[in-house]
C-alpha cells in the first residue's frame, strides 16, 4: 500500500477541520495539508445537517471560548460569505418569552450579549414582536438583528476548494478513514481504508468521532461523546407564511439545549425543531438507527448514566415530541399559537455530538487539547460552525506553538 507523506495530516472534513486546514495554509503556505473525511463528501454529519443558522454570541457565558469565538467567527464568517458569493442573510431574529417567569433568564440573555459584544440587540415589547412576527405571541423578547442563515455546506466546500487551489502539495481526501496511528520516530503513519498517510503532526476534528479518535492516536480523553438526535419539521405553504425569518424561545437553562424554534433557511423553506434525543448510533438519523458498538459505549460510560439521572425528566419530554406529531405541535403553538398539523411535515434529521465528563456533565465550552505532536478538538459543540474560522485560527495558534511551526 502506497503511502503519502505530508506535514499535517486533519482528521474530519467537517467545517471545522476545514477552516483549521485553510487557516494554517494562509500562515503557513509552503505546508503540505492533508484533510482525511471519511465520507464521500465535505460536512456529511454535523455541518450539513445543523439549522443553518449564524449565530449571534449572545447565550454564551462571558469570558468563555464560546462567547469569544462566536461572535468573532461570525463577523469574519459573514466577510467570508461575502467575498465568496456563499448564500447567506443577516436577516434578524427574536427570542420571545411567553410567560412571566421566563423574563429573568431572558434579561440574563440580553446582558451576556451585551458583555459579549454583540452588536444590534435590544429588548422589545409585545407589540413590536408583533410588528416583526405578526402571528408569534409573546409578552416580551429580544431583538437579535445580527444573527442570519447561511449555507454551511457551500462554506464548507469553498474552504476545501481554496485549500487546494491556493495551497501546493495540501489536499482532501474523500472515502479515506482514519483506522489506526503508527508513531514511527517524529512521524505518524495513519492507516486508513484506502493508502497510508504519514505525517509528523495529527490534527483532529472529527466530530462525533473525536473521543474514538483521540484514543487511537494515543492522545486520549477523559471525556466521551454522548449523541443527540435532532429532528425537525418543515411548514406547509401555509404555515411559512406565518413566519417571516427566525424565532426562538427563551432557553430553559435548566436544560442543556436551546429549544425548538423557527428558522427560515436560504432556500426560502422554513424548519422548526429540533428536538433532543439521545441516539442508539452516533450516525444514525432515523428513528430506529441502531449500532451495538456505538449503544455498548455510550451505556458502560458512568457519565451517561449521571447525565440520564439528573436530566432524565428532559429525557422522557424530548421522546414523547419524537414520537407524537401532535406533542410536538404543543411546543411550537407556545410560539405561534395559530399553527396546526397540516402546516408541519416532518423533515430531516441531525445529530449532535455532546462531550460528557464521567461526572455527568455537559462539557459546555470548546474544548482543545495538545499533546506532542498532536491536537485534537474534543468538544465543538453549536456555535461551532458560527465560529469555525475562529476555531480555526484558534487551533492554528496553538499548533504554531506546540509544534514550533515557521
Amino acid at each position: 500500500m502506497d503511502t503519502l507523506s505530508f506535514d499535517i495530516a486533519i482528521i474530519g472534513g467537517g467545517c471545522v477541520g476545514l477552516a483549521t486546514a485553510y487557516k494554517i495554509n494562509s500562515r503557513y503556505p509552503h505546508l503540505k495539508i492533508a484533510v482525511l473525511e471519511k465520507e464521500d463528501r465535505v460536512s456529511a454529519h454535523q455541518t450539513g445537517r445543523n439549522s443553518g443558522v449564524i449565530h449571534s454570541g449572545i447565550y454564551y457565558k462571558p469570558g468563555s471560548y464560546k462567547a469569544k469565538n462566536c461572535v468573532d467567527g461570525r463577523r469574519e464568517l459573514v466577510a467570508f460569505a461575502q467575498k465568496h458569493g456563499i448564500k447567506h442573510d443577516i436577516c434578524g431574529k427574536i427570542i420571545v418569552a411567553t410567560q412571566e417567569d421566563e423574563l429573568a433568564h431572558m434579561n440574563k440573555v440580553y446582558q451576556n450579549g451585551i458583555a459579549n459584544g454583540v452588536e444590534d440587540i435590544r429588548l422589545i415589547t409585545a407589540r413590536e414582536i408583533k410588528d416583526i412576527e405578526p402571528y408569534c405571541e409573546g409578552i416580551a423578547g429580544i431583538w437579535v438583528g445580527c444573527t442570519g442563515i447561511i449555507d454551511y455546506v457551500g462554506f464548507t466546500e469553498k474552504l476545501a476548494e481554496l485549500l487546494t487551489s491556493q495551497f501546493a502539495g495540501s489536499r482532501v481526501f474523500l472515502n479515506t478513514e482514519a483506522k489506526d496511528f503508527i508513531k514511527d520516530g517524529d512521524r505518524t503513519i495513519i492507516k486508513t481504508n484506502r493508502q497510508n498517510v504519514e505525517a509528523k503532526y495529527i490534527i483532529a476534528c472529527a466530530g462525533l468521532q473525536s473521543d474514538r479518535i483521540a484514543q487511537k492516536e494515543g492522545t486520549g480523553t477523559n471525556t466521551a461523546i454522548v449523541g443527540f438526535r435532532g429532528d425537525y419539521y418543515d411548514l406547509s405553504e401555509t404555515g411559512r407564511a406565518k413566519v417571516n425569518n427566525l424565532i426562538y424561545p427563551v432557553p430553559n437553562p435548566q436544560f442543556p439545549f436551546l429549544g425548538v424554534h423557527f428558522t427560515r433557511m436560504v432556500n426560502g423553506s422554513v424548519e422548526c425543531g429540533p428536538n433532543a434525543v439521545f441516539v442508539f448510533k452516533r450516525e444514525g438519523y432515523s428513528k430506529t438507527a441502531f449500532s451495538l458498538t456505538d449503544t455498548a459505549a455510550a451505556f458502560s460510560y458512568s457519565g451517561t448514566w449521571k447525565f440520564f439521572a439528573k436530566h432524565w425528566r428532559f429525557g422522557l419530554d424530548e421522546y414523547r415530541g419524537a414520537f407524537s406529531k401532535s406533542y410536538f405541535l404543543k411546543r411550537l403553538q407556545k410560539l405561534i399559537p395559530s399553527l396546526t398539523l397540516e402546516d408541519i411535515q416532518p423533515g430531516r434529521a441531525g445529530v449532535r455530538a455532546m462531550a460528557l465528563s464521567q461526572a455527568g456533565n455537559m462539557i459546555d465550552d470548546f474544548k482543545i487539547e495538545a499533546r506532542h505532536n498532536a491536537i485534537h478538538v474534543l468538544n465543538a459543540p453549536s456555535p461551532a460552525a458560527t465560529a469555525a474560522l475562529a476555531i480555526g485560527k484558534a487551533v492554528q495558534e496553538i499548533a504554531t506553538k506546540q509544534f514550533q511551526l515557521s
